[in-house]
């Protein structure tokens, strides 16, 4: 009987699991055919005024609208990097206008909310659609409803819809630029930095700056190293200058960092073999090599199958100064001289220092700022003896006494480059418009 009873068993579970991974299958199948692109509208002409601004809202759903890009990594989707309250915004659906048969088709979208929202009520969101076969359509609007009138919805280009032979080694994403941000003279140096190192872009995701420092952007633009994208977040939302929510009525962190930073991945996902994610006062330096092309050759080979690779932080506190490298002529320029900054914090017990990233591009699905969300490929922690980031700031150990500072001048190996190449540009810049 016993053994009996046991047969039983097994056969219902068998039973069981069966009837469930069929239901299981039927569903996810459901749902595919139910985001399968159906064909609304016949014979009608593509209408909606094309969207030209970074930052697009759609009408009383919560939603904005970064960018949307071609992505048939796994499937052919359009995928639009967007900012949703990630309650209250349920449903969306992508409207397809194919211009050789002259249909319209409607497309239900995937809403996939970035997990690290950190409290906010709106966070990072990725909306993708299927596309339709035999289309390859070069717009997109989204409505939250899969019937209507979309004459006066904002019609969106689609990026990345054709594979470019990299025109870049390294990009630099820099997200956001804010505050009446006005560190002159530690932004040209970073920026100088970047381009010894190897960067040919610097991307910036600008919110707001002083006069003097759009003097110099404006000089990087012409150069062509700078390339600036509008960033009125807080024309839309109102924004906190902090990472995490703080009970206080702000809708998204950090001037919504993480979105730019997402944003920035597939703008250049076509166009650069690797990107840089960082800040404007953090420089990833090389210990063992010269630039970041042999480093990142180096780490390649002993990292196959990696494809984003992580530097540990360490604080350079600006309060604490050599008197070395002190030129004159920097003297008048707002902002920290970081060749004058050769003191690192030591590393505290029991707290990991954050870390930024390089990562290829077109292997990042989601990020965040200190990791990936989601990629194809592993990570690896890049060993502090190869390289780490410079990050010249205020301290984080304000009482830790000075001799407890490590003495660092790897930022030396640089410096008549550096010093040369500041000079330039502040002599078309910021010197010339004080003379």
């Amino acid at each position: 009987m016993l053994c009996a009873g046991k047969k039983s068993y097994f056969a219902a579970a068998v039973c069981i699991i069966t009837v469930t991974s069929t239901l299981a299958v039927s569903y996810l199948r459901l749902q595919r055919l139910s985001h399968q692109p159906k064909v609304v509208q016949e014979g009608r002409r593509c209408r909606g005024k094309i969207a030209n601004s970074t930052i697009t809202a759609l009408k009383g759903n919560k939603t904005f609208i970064i960018s949307p890009y071609f992505d048939d990594r796994e499937s052919k989707v359009i995928r639009l990097i967007g900012i949703v309250h990630h309650e209250d915004v349920k449903q969306l659906y992508c409207w397809f206008c194919c211009q050789p048969n002259r249909k319209i088709y409607v497309s239900k979208a995937k809403i996939d909310v970035h997990s690290d929202r950190f409290g906010f009520p709106y966070g990072t969101a990725d909306i993708v659609c299927l596309e339709p076969e035999n289309c390859d359509p070069t717009h997109v609007s989204i409505h939250q409803a899969p019937h209507g009138n979309i004459d006066q919805l904002p019609r969106f280009a689609i990026k990345n819809r054709k594979a470019e032979t990299f025109s870049v080694d390294f990009t630099v994403c820099i997200s956001a630029m804010f505050g009446n941000y006005n560190n002159v003279l530690q932004f040209i140096q970073s920026v100088e930095m970047y381009k010894i190192l190897g960067a040919q872009k610097v991307v910036i995701y600008k919110n707001n700056c002083s006069h003097l420092m759009e003097k110099v952007l404006k000089f990087y633009i012409e150069e062509g190293t700078v390339e600036i994208i509008p960033w009125p977040i807080h024309s839309h939302l109102r924004v906190s200058s902090k990472w995490h929510f703080m009970q206080d009525g702000t809708h998204i962190g950090y001037y919504g960092q993480i979105t730019a930073l997402n944003d920035c991945i597939y703008r250049n996902m076509e166009r650069s073999k690797f990107v840089v994610l960082n800040d404007a006062d953090e420089i990833i330096l090389p210990l063992k090599h010269p630039n970041w092309k042999t480093m990142m050759n180096s780490l390649q080979e002993q990292n196959p199958g990696t494809s984003v690779f992580l530097f540990e932080n360490h604080i350079f506190p600006e309060t604490v100064s050599s008197h070395i490298f002190n030129v004159s002529s920097w003297n008048t320029v707002p902002g920290v001289n970081i060749l004058q900054h050769i003191y690192r914090e030591p590393d505290r017990k029991d707290v990991i220092n954050p870390r930024k990233m390089i990562v290829d591009p077109r292997k990042v699905i989601q990020t965040s700022v200190h990791s990936v969300l989601r990629a194809y490929g592993n990570s690896a922690n890049v060993p502090m003896d190869v390289a780490l980031i410079y990050h010249c700031r205020k301290a984080l150990q304000r009482d830790l006494p000075r001799e407890y500072l490590i003495r660092d001048t790897t930022l030396w190996r640089y410096n008549s480059s550096l010093i040369m190449n500041v000079n330039k540009v502040l002599s078309q810049t910021v010197l010339q418009a004080q003379n």
